[in-house]
């Protein structure tokens, strides 16, 4: 599945999820530009990512992280697995 779609479905599942509306995301987004994210139309900027997440209540990682388990078909200890994996190897690298 093409990335778009999938965070645009990953956005509206979790936003139906908390029983938020398009509305509720007025302080961040029109409604029109949320629903052509939601249908895949649009790719968000990083601080759009964060605004969203910021709306809905969860760190931006974790939309996007719902993203990727939908586009690629992981399973969620496969994804955190491979991530925690990675940041630690940066970690060590980078002496933190």
């Amino acid at each position: 599945m093409e990335l778009k779609r999938s965070f645009g479905q990953a956005l509206r599942t979790l936003r139906i999820n908390r029983h938020l509306t398009q509305e509720d995301f007025s302080q961040v987004s029109s409604r029109t530009y949320l629903s052509s994210l939601e249908r895949g139309l649009k790719s968000p900027t990083l601080e759009k990512v964060e605004g969203l997440a910021s709306v809905i209540g969860v760190h931006p990682v974790t939309l996007l992280a719902c993203s990727y388990l939908q586009d690629k078909g992981i399973s969620i200890d496969d994804l955190l697995a491979r991530v925690r994996s990675e940041l630690s190897e940066i970690t060590l690298k980078d002496g933190r």
